[in-house]
């Protein structure tokens, strides 16, 4: 059910997860095992109950700059090469594909706000999906608890960019507060506009699909991209061979380019010549 309804998959070395994750359900169900639960979802007695099942199986793990290197290179690598080269339209576009709970989104936003002058003038699009409704919708409220908020932040990040809303919560500052637009989308769904997307972060989100429609995500996020775009992938993910639509970036060390139709096609031909 949550590969049918999302494209995600757990694999039998963490089926461990059912029970930790449903286990809050199970309680709030007064259910004692998962078998109960997978019983009472067979009956179809309860609406609503798959997409609340499916909700609580989705892995939502993300905190505030998360791998700060991989911010860094952001940083200091793409965004340096794309200040020069948008330098006359004075606009950008970022995609956070599986942003969850919207950590990764409004961290972008922060590094912007930390170099306000040099973006000055400049138009900063920064766009987060996730399957996950609820996620989304934690993502838009911008209200995190005081762990979520110190995992990742120096005190002085969390003093500048949250305000205390009293009873261990703490919010999203107005300043950024509508910096980042959050919609609910699957990878695999046709890419959020408008236009394409100067750097789209996917991070740890395709090795939980199959390899089958890992390769339409590849094929959506290429959809999405601008031709000297760059792509991000989790640090355990790569694009090799897994699509023809992206290569390493033969600069940057952990990025992604997308790979021209032509080139595609010549590659394509190739292996056919050679029986491939």
């Amino acid at each position: 059910m949550l590969e049918a309804r999302t494209g995600q998959q757990l694999a039998l070395n963490r089926s461990w997860r059912f029970e930790a994750s449903l286990a809050p359900l199970l309680r709030e169900r007064g259910l004692a095992t998962v078998d109960q639960l997978a019983a009472r979802l067979a009956s179809g007695v309860e609406p609503g109950l798959a997409d609340t099942v499916v909700e609580a199986l989705l892995n939502n793990e993300t905190y505030f700059f998360r791998d700060r290197p991989s911010f860094e290179l952001v940083r200091q690598g793409v965004l340096r090469r794309l200040a020069l080269e948008r330098a006359k339209e004075r606009r950008l576009a970022i995609w956070c594909a599986g942003c969850s709970t919207g950590q990764e989104a409004w961290s972008l936003a922060m590094m912007f706000a930390d170099e306000a002058p040099r973006w000055h003038g400049w138009t900063v699009e920064i766009v987060g999906t996730d399957v996950s409704s609820a996620a989304i919708g934690r993502a838009r409220r911008g209200v995190y608890s005081q762990f979520e908020v110190q995992r990742g932040l120096a005190v002085r990040e969390m003093l500048r960019w949250f305000e205390e809303r009293g009873g261990g919560e703490w919010g999203i500052a107005p300043a950024l507060i509508h910096s980042v637009r959050f919609e609910v989308r699957n990878v695999m769904d046709a890419p959020p506009g408008p236009g394409r997307f100067d750097i789209i972060l996917c991070r740890n989100l395709l090795l939980y699909l199959s390899p089958e429609r890992r390769g339409l995500a590849f094929d959506r996020l290429a959809e999405a991209i601008a031709p000297d775009g760059s792509l991000m992938l989790g640090a355990g993910e790569t694009v090799i061979g897994q699509t023809a639509h992206f290569r390493p970036d033969p600069e940057e060390r952990g990025l992604y380019v997308p790979v021209p139709a032509d080139d595609q096609s010549t590659r394509t031909l190739g292996r056919a010549a050679c029986g491939g």
